[in-house]
């Protein structure tokens, strides 16, 4: 008896299978035996109705077609949803699709232009302002001759360069060789990050027109990831990430979206750090031809494969986890916003950011760290000496370095440059030991700025104010940039427009810093009157700047 229900059950199952088979089968040969009979029609001679359009069969998605419905969010557009992405389909004409709608909106409009008709005409080439600015003369003003000294590296020395000097072992190329800016090995072979290295020197960062820039602009969004390790230090969370070329990056992830301002109910010092701030920062710099701004690109990073699965840090690691709504987060470990309420998720696991490139190792470059003269208190009561006494200049240009030399004129071009951000948070700065006090400022860390485009905060302006000093070139490029032609809001956008997760500012931040360079040129002129031109305005120009065609 029991043997008997065994078989039954046996056979049972058997035929359970077999309908599940055949059901498969007929789902699957059912579109096709549709079309096949509404093709031929047998045993019908009647025409099929003209009003009736043509409508393609029904099919099931392939499995490549839900791969990509699924991998969407791996797209720079992943924020839209797929209504939305269809929906510009059409609208675009590229349609083809299960509808078929965009196929006859473009025959339409063949029939309305007709085969006589005239072309219109072809859409005039968009001016550049941006390459028109950099020819300018004020953009071509050579530099003083560099000697030896007044270069970071000399590329004839016996300093070598060698990615294992950071006491990583995997910092090694194939042939096991090590980077040496000497006459051994020509510098075309050298990675991009290595050439941006060397040519810094007394004055800048970077030349003008170095080829080296873009390219390492493109290397921070292109290179593979290889390590990933959270920065020590700071308020919040910050990545260094390796590239496949032993070049590193400071990253810095997205945590607003770009219409979102600042809560006015933030202090200055709890207020977000900004991915697209440090991004438009570099591109302001290089504008105002300061060029004291490492290179900075955006990035769309895989969080599993190119941060979770490649990092050694197991702090960060552990931070990890998958939110209600199936998206991968993490938060890291920092001074504020680390925590499961504050975490980074991506789009399911894709994160924008920030990657600005590495100064050269400080066992190879030793900066110095200044206490900035307006540094603010840091404090929700008290205030800074600054804010209290109207002549607090006059006590700074007697404390060296500010003293002599040109400290006190980048602390001004620093001032202008911050307060075009909005960026509060400048409580140090730091400066390149090998060329002692008579050097730039280096701009960093200003991820800050560009918090709020209905507010300008005037207490940035403080150290412009009660110094009345300028440079020349620094003021007549501010007036250049005031100027309908280069409009600084228009040369802005047109810069960012290159980045890869473009647009980088919301519009009104952009009109904002036409805004307030008007204030900054209105205090410059309120100074000018009251002191006098020679007195405030700084001639640092060799020559007569209208003759000056030479460049780096």
């Amino acid at each position: 008896m029991k043997m008997l229900l065994v078989r039954k059950f046996r056979v049972l199952i058997l035929m359970v299978f077999l309908v599940a088979c055949t059901m498969h089968i007929m789902i699957d040969l059912l579109p096709r035996l549709e079309r096949r009979g509404t093709e031929s029609r047998p045993g019908c001679s009647c025409p099929p109705p003209a009003a009736a359009p043509p409508r393609a069969a029904p099919r099931w998605p392939s499995k490549h077609t839900l791969r990509i419905l699924q991998d969407f969010s791996a797209e720079p557009g992943s924020n839209l949803s797929s209504q939305s992405r269809e929906a510009a389909e059409r609208a675009a004409g590229g349609g083809g699709g299960a509808g078929g709608g965009g196929g006859t909106a473009a025959a339409r409009t063949r029939r309305l232009i007709g085969p006589g008709a005239p072309r219109p005409p072809p859409p005039a080439a968009a001016a550049a302002p941006l390459a028109a600015l950099f020819q300018h003369p004020l953009y071509r003003a050579a530099l003083p001759p560099l000697a030896d000294g007044d270069l970071l590296f000399n590329v004839n020395s016996d300093i070598r360069f060698n990615p294992r000097a950071a006491e990583h072992t995997e910092w090694q190329n194939e042939d096991n060789e090590e980077f040496l800016p000497t006459g051994e090995t020509s510098i075309d072979s050298y990675p991009n990050w290595l050439k941006f290295h060397i040519g810094i020197n007394r004055y800048e960062l970077y030349s003008r027109h170095n080829p080296a820039i873009e390219a390492l602009l493109q290397d921070l969004v292109s290179q593979k990831i290889t390590s990933v390790a959270m920065k020590s230090g700071g308020t919040q969370l910050k990545l260094i990430m390796t590239f496949q070329n032993y070049g590193q990056a400071l990253f810095k992830p997205m945590k607003q979206t770009r219409e979102q301002e600042t809560p006015p109910d933030f202090f200055y010092f709890s207020d977000y750090e900004r991915h697209n701030a440090e991004i438009a920062a570099f591109h302001l710099d290089r504008i105002l031809d300061f060029r004291r701004v490492p290179p900075v690109a955006g990035r769309l990073v895989n969080m599993t494969r190119e941060i979770r699965d490649v990092t050694r840090d197991k702090k960060l690691w552990r931070t990890f986890f998958i939110s209600p709504a199936n998206n991968i987060c993490f938060y890291g470990e920092c001074s504020y916003y680390c925590s499961t309420e504050h975490a980074l998720c991506g789009k399911p696991d894709q994160i924008e950011g920030s990657l600005a490139a590495f100064l050269p190792d400080l066992s190879l470059a030793k900066r110095k760290t200044w206490r900035n003269p307006w540094r603010r208190s840091y404090h929700k009561r008290k205030k800074a000496e600054w804010e209290v006494d109207p002549d607090y200049c006059e006590e700074v240009k007697q404390t060296p370095p500010y003293d002599s030399g040109t400290r006190i004129l980048d602390i001004m071009d620093m001032t202008v440059f911050d307060f075009l951000m909005g960026n509060m948070d400048r409580h140090h700065y730091e400066t390149f030991e090998k060329f002692g006090n008579d050097t730039f400022i280096i701009h960093l860390d200003n991820g800050r700025g560009f918090g709020k485009y209905s507010h300008d905060e005037l207490s940035i302006l403080v150290p412009l104010n009660q110094c009345c000093r300028i440079r020349k070139s620094t003021y007549l490029r501010l007036q250049l940039l005031a100027k309908e032609e280069y409009k600084l809001s228009l040369l802005m956008k047109e810069s960012l427009l290159k980045d890869k997760i473009a647009p980088i500012l919301y519009q009104p931040h952009l009109e904002a810093m036409d805004r307030r360079l008007r204030i900054v040129l209105k205090a410059v002129s309120d100074c000018i009157e009251k002191d006098g031109y020679d007195n405030v305005v700084e001639n640092d120009f060799n020559t007569d700047v209208n003759t000056v065609t030479t460049e780096r």
